[in-house]
């Protein structure tokens, strides 16, 4: 990868040029370079395979520029944007600027390019050097590593023997690992004519999404992974996996009906980020899009429940020291003890609402009296399943998403439930009716459970059970949240949810009909 003092002096040069234009009133140069490594997995007891199938690697640099372009004919300012790949040099700013002067346009909306605000950046440093100096082999190694962890606990198993007579004969039960080990290298640099000085960034991230199967026995199961550095991560991922899919065997049929359910991890990161976090932000609002308009400062949820983002947190997976528009990332509360205290923003988005004639109705507030609560700390240049890209513009997005609680344990929680369902891993979770309206469904894919006096008992079988809800009635049937929270992720998603279980009274579950059991 570039060096970061490379991409620091580009953004330095690159400003300079820009200022020496007659027509540029503010000018912002951002320069990045990512490295994008996966390794797919695919193992299969039964039929010949690789294993590890399928390492590989992206690799992506390049120069964005943003430009106000002065008025020079009474036609108003204009505002454009442009990109350059492959090409950091002042050759490669020149192309950009081109393209933005070409593709500038009027946007009354448009204040300024981002300024500071007043907050400091908490962490430096905080990128693993070994992950940015990887090897191939280290990628490969990493992969096995995973698969090995799950074919142990496979190939120890006293129940997968029992059923295969002989340990000799476990591979006819059909074992399967599937899924990735991807590393994410990031570094970036940006200069503007408002905040003149060149920031920077680096970090590293590795995951690991792991599914595993005991295909004759129809049982599935999940693992997660994440972590800052390489030496943070383990095979702990296929081996939770494999354990999954073992306890899954002789799973069992659900009726409808509305039930006492604790959401596992992973159905939590799939709700937080399908259906809720999408209308945490100020675009969503400014757009009268959110299924929290009009309730800001407002209870919205169950007092058992909260939310919080924290960009800046030392040590999670999903910090960065700033933003993609240069400013400091941090800590924003969303959701305390059931209010709505906080929105997730970027400059832009920030600006426009304070200046929307309407934000009053949208938010339910002054504004101008609530801007704290949508400080810009969140503007990145995510796309394309990582990285932070010089072609994209800021959008919004959370980073260390985590819901505080206070019950220690899945048996604790459970108890509180009593009787009800576990419900561990879902997918295909989208919006019905729109985002607005809250209403929301999911399919039941893996790792549940029938709960029965307050323990975890039979295992519910894959795909017979949808959800189908609405995030207003989830959030205010909360009645517990454990204390730890796991990093667990959507596969291509930027942020990291700090999912914890969940605890929620009269769920609507819908029984699939047989006949779907063989797709």
């Amino acid at each position: 990868m570039i060096p970061l003092q490379h991409l620091q002096k580009a953004a330095a040069d690159g400003l300079a040029f820009l200022r020496s234009q007659q027509d540029i009133e503010e000018a912002e140069v951002f320069v990045s370079a990512n490295g994008i490594l996966l390794t797919r997995l695919n193992y299969t007891s039964h039929i010949p395979c690789n294993g590890v199938e399928e390492p590989k690697s992206v690799v992506n640099y390049g120069v964005g520029v943003q430009v106000v372009i002065k008025d020079l004919n009474g036609s108003g300012r204009r505002i454009g944007f442009g990109s350059e790949p492959s090409d950091i040099s002042i050759s490669g700013v020149k192309s950009a600027l081109d393209k933005a002067r070409k593709g500038a346009s009027n946007d009354p909306e448009f204040v300024s390019l981002a300024r500071p605000t007043g907050e400091k950046s908490s962490i430096r440093g905080y990128h693993d050097q070994a992950i940015m100096d990887i090897t191939d082999q280290d990628l490969v190694d990493a992969g096995w590593g995973v698969i090995d962890g799950a074919l142990r606990v496979f190939e120890t198993s006293e129940t997968l023997t029992s059923i295969a007579g002989n340990p000799d004969n476990l591979k006819e039960l059909g074992l399967i690992i599937s899924g990735d080990v991807s590393i994410l290298q990031e570094r970036m640099a940006i200069a503007s004519t408002t905040m003149p000085e060149v920031q920077s960034d680096e970090s590293t991230m590795v995951m690991s999404f792991i599914t595993s199967m005991v295909e004759r026995e129809d049982a599935k199961g999940s693992g997660y992974g994440a972590a800052t550095a390489l030496s943070g991560f383990d095979e702990e991922a296929g081996c939770e996996a494999a354990r999954n899919a073992i306890a899954g065997i002789s799973g069992v049929r659900v009726p409808s009906g509305e039930y006492k359910v604790v959401f596992g991890r992973q159905a939590v990161m799939e709700i937080l980020h399908y259906i809720l976090m999408p209308g945490l932000n100020t675009s969503m609002f400014y757009a009268a899009a959110s299924p929290f308009m009009g309730k800001l400062g407002q209870q919205v949820a169950s007092e058992k429940f909260n939310l919080v983002d924290d960009g800046g947190a030392a040590g999670l997976v999903g910090s960065k020291s700033i933003t993609c528009e240069g400013l400091p990332t941090g800590r924003t509360e969303l959701i305390k003890d059931g209010r709505l205290v906080g929105i997730l923003s970027n400059h832009y988005e920030t600006q426009r609402l304070l200046g929307d004639p309407g934000a009053k109705e949208k938010l339910g507030v002054d504004p101008k009296e609530w801007a704290s609560a949508f400080v810009p700390r969140n503007g990145f240049r995510f796309a394309r399943g990582g990285g932070r890209h010089f072609d994209a513009q800021p959008g919004i997005n959370p980073t260390n998403v985590m819901v505080p609680g206070d019950i220690d344990s899945t048996e604790e929680i459970c108890r509180l439930v009593g009787d009800g369902l576990y419900i561990g891993r879902i997918w295909y979770t989208y919006p019905v009716n729109g985002l607005r309206a809250g209403d929301f469904t999911g399919t039941v894919v893996a790792d549940s459970y029938l709960i029965k006096d307050g323990k975890l008992a039979k295992p519910i079988k894959a795909n017979t059970l949808r959800i189908n809800e609405n995030i207003h009635r989830f959030l205010n049937g909360v009645i517990g949240v454990t204390k730890e929270g796991k990093p667990t992720l959507v596969w291509a998603a930027d942020e990291i949810v700090y999912a914890p279980e969940i605890a929620v009274e009269n769920v609507r579950i819908d029984a699939i009909g047989e006949y779907m059991d063989t797709i």
